[in-house]
């Protein structure tokens, strides 16, 4: 019985790690590229100019911006006001506590 657990019914092995069983570890997968770090490049590419280097730089910057998705004006709205709520809250908290040490302060050495 345990050595039918071990191999499928057409005698593959069975996968031992989930990187198996997603078909990372074998070359002949479709996308085995895929989860692989990029290889080193052989040799150093030729200097780019200073104002060729900050134009590709805006156009990543243009690129990733795309990327992100903005709050509505409702959500906005929301987030602004948890987070004054919570602001208020810790200055509230931390006066107290200052105020419950100044008074211990006060009280344990005295004027």
């Amino acid at each position: 019985m345990a050595e039918q657990r071990e191999g499928d019914e057409d005698g593959r092995e069975r996968p031992t790690s989930a990187a198996d069983r997603r078909g990372r570890r074998s070359g002949s997968a479709p996308d085995a590229g895929r989860g692989r770090s990029t290889a080193v490049r052989e040799g150093r590419q030729a200097k780019v100019s200073p104002p060729a280097r900050l134009a590709r730089f805006m156009r990543e910057v243009v690129a990733e911006l795309r990327k992100v998705i903005w709050p509505s004006r409702r959500q906005l709205v929301t987030y602004t006001i948890v987070v004054l709520v919570f602001v208020s809250f810790m200055v509230a908290l931390v006066w107290l506590l200052d105020l419950v040490f100044a008074q211990g302060v006060l009280y344990l050495f005295g004027t």
